[in-house]
């Protein structure tokens, strides 16, 4: 199913609560969190698309005089997983932010969570680093970083 990426709407959030709760058991972003970030200026949140439906998002934080963002969280509905749709949001993902003036893009994400960190490697994300308990569950998190600017 192809899929447009496109700002999120207040419309959106059922679906985008929807989605959170069936891709993460715990650390969840609250219906109130998204909410505020559709309208929140220091925010991107981008959702895919399809047919008029959310196959997923990505969340990028950006604050005031720096030149890093930060990928806060990007989840792709289960049931559309396999069809490229995480890969086109870190894409946009990237864009959105460099296009904002941060060339550099930082993650997190679980220690195990195999298919999210073959998906930033792939990308050309270099691990920066581990913290430990960085998770609710106590789960340590994989630091990565990409130089976008590297892309033009």
């Amino acid at each position: 199913m192809p899929a447009d990426i496109r700002p999120a709407r207040v419309s959106d959030i059922d679906a985008l609560v929807s989605i959170e709760n069936s891709v993460f058991g715990s650390d969840r972003i609250s219906r109130r969190s998204f909410r505020r970030h559709v309208c929140n200026l220091s925010a991107g949140l981008l959702v895919a698309n399809g047919n008029d439906v959310i196959l997923g998002y990505a969340l990028i934080l950006f604050r005031a005089r720096s030149r890093v963002a930060r990928l806060y969280s990007l989840a792709v509905n289960p049931a559309h997983e396999k069809a490229g749709v995480g890969q086109r949001l870190l894409s946009a993902a990237e864009e959105a932010s460099f296009s904002r003036g941060c060339p550099i893009l930082r993650l997190e994400v679980r220690e195990d969570n195999a298919r999210a960190i073959g998906l930033y490697q792939r990308a050309g994300y270099r691990r920066i680093g581990r913290r430990e308990a960085y998770y609710e569950d106590g789960s340590a998190a994989l630091r990565f970083q990409k130089d976008l600017s590297r892309n033009q």
